[in-house]
């Protein structure tokens, strides 16, 4: 660990009140999240000003400080160090009181973002080497029985094989299960052998439900051991409740949890389906000029599932594509940005952010340029819109889920590569045409300079 890392941790730590004042300590790709004791004694701007800072999103007392991908991790195993709060503890009662007062959509979000962003790094392995794997296949016409093709496809399908049962381990822990049991709950799903059951004159199909199946089963298991460790004697607690939980969702799953995952699955993909091939350019404008929003929130990795699903039934994802381009559009504008100003500060942040957010990691970009600038963040849509809406009229889609920006080619159908970088290209100038001529003035650098310092 560098230095730097470990002066951005100390100051970090100093500028939200302490030691004392954090209760839980978190880390995804980007950013640190802390849950607090009193979120009064965060000093924001200071926190802002910190070099490396991107920026920071505080919600009650849960506050998310956005330093981009790789610096987080090291810099929350450095706040571990000196707080001594084991990473991604599970948060506490005050905490989840807190999350209550959320709307219950950004709460249903909250919690799949809970659920499926620690499984992101193995979800972004698997799909760039079955990308890799299909690029080199198509490029060189290699067998696609042989050796190295068949041992490539079984190392890259590991974590899409059995993602039901992360899941599942995931959803128990979100909601307060034991997640041994939820992950044997998401297995339920996709057990091969259920496919020689018959219930009430139809065949059971492992995997039917998916990813939805597998959340909703992982989440009744949790429910089950709750409530039937509330009626068994202590002594005999590890021999009853697991056993009798297991039996009974088991049961369950099959009878109902199943049937409804797959309707529900069959719904979202169905009906994403007929309205991009329906919608066309329109709905891809719509879709990539709204998304950076999401991603400004921390939701977006809600809509997980929805992908999942859609390479589930389909074999394809066309949404990953027209979301993509949010990123793309963003890069655009904060070029534009870069031409105008006379900002230093502002300079030296576009540098650092602008190569990661074209690797598809957005958030540098967001929070220490295009929003706190204000217009730049709405041309930054816009661009995105316009890229969208490319990728929209041309049908491209992934044959996997991993990183978006120019990476995601490696997850593009065979033949489709080029089409999506250029839509890419469009994303660029597009959102640098609409900043560089609506969307920023110099006068912003003086506000910005402001922003940094708190003044």
């Amino acid at each position: 660990m560098s230095e730097e890392e470990r002066e951005i941790a100390r100051s970090i730590l100093e500028k939200v009140g302490g030691v004392t004042n954090i209760d839980t300590l978190q880390h995804c790709m980007t950013r640190i999240r802390l849950t607090l004791h009193d979120p009064d004694r965060v000093k924001e701007d200071e926190i802002r000003a910190i070099p490396g800072v991107a920026g920071i999103v505080h919600s009650s007392n849960q506050l998310q400080i956005i330093l981009g991908p790789g610096t987080a991790a090291q810099v929350a195993r450095e706040m571990a160090e000196e707080t001594g709060l084991k990473l991604g503890e599970v948060r506490d009662p005050e905490a989840e009181k807190q999350d209550r007062s959320r709307g219950p959509v950004q709460r249903f979000l909250r919690k799949l973002a809970n659920i499926f962003v620690p499984l992101i790094p193995a979800i972004i392995a698997g799909g760039i080497i079955m990308g890799l794997t299909n690029t080199v296949v198509y490029s060189f016409d290699l067998d696609q029985e042989s050796t190295l093709v068949l041992l490539l496809n079984a190392i890259s399908k590991v974590v899409f094989t059995y993602l039901a049962v992360f899941v599942g381990i995931n959803t128990a822990r979100e909601f307060g299960g034991t997640p041994a049991l939820g992950g044997v709950a998401g297995g339920l799903i996709i057990l091969p052998e259920i496919a020689d059951i018959t219930l009430f004159g139809t065949a059971l199909v492992p995997g039917r439900g998916g990813l939805i199946g597998a959340l909703l089963a992982a989440w009744f298991i949790s429910l089950a051991e709750r409530n039937i460790r509330r009626f068994v004697p202590k002594v005999i607690d590890i021999m009853v409740t697991p056993p009798l939980a297991l039996l009974v969702t088991g049961v369950i799953t099959y009878l109902v949890l199943q049937p409804i995952g797959g309707w529900i699955s069959d719904g979202i993909t169905q009906g994403l389906t007929a309205l991009m091939d329906k919608g066309g350019i329109v709905a891809g404008a719509v879709l990539a000029g709204t998304f950076l929003p999401l991603v400004m929130t921390g939701l977006h990795h809600g809509l997980i599932p929805i992908h999942m699903e859609l390479l589930n039934k389909t074999g394809l994802d066309p949404l990953w594509t027209i979301l993509a381009m949010a990123g793309a559009g963003q890069v655009g504008a904060a070029l534009a940005v870069y031409v105008k100003t006379r900002s230093q500060t502002l300079k030296n942040v576009i540098k650092g952010a602008v190569p990661v957010g074209m690797l598809g990691i957005g958030e540098p970009l967001i929070f220490g340029v295009t929003l706190p600038l204000g217009r730049p963040f709405v041309t930054a849509c816009l661009g995105a819109a316009v890229g969208g809406a490319f990728q929209a009229a041309l049908n491209t889609a992934t044959v996997a889920i991993g990183i978006s920006g120019i990476p995601a080619v490696l997850l593009m159908q065979p033949g489709q590569s080029l089409l999506y970088l250029l839509g890419v290209l469009i994303a660029y100038v597009a959102g640098f045409a609409f900043t560089y001529l609506f969307g920023f003035h110099r006068e912003m650098d003086q506000n910005y300079e402001s922003q940094r310092i708190g003044v």
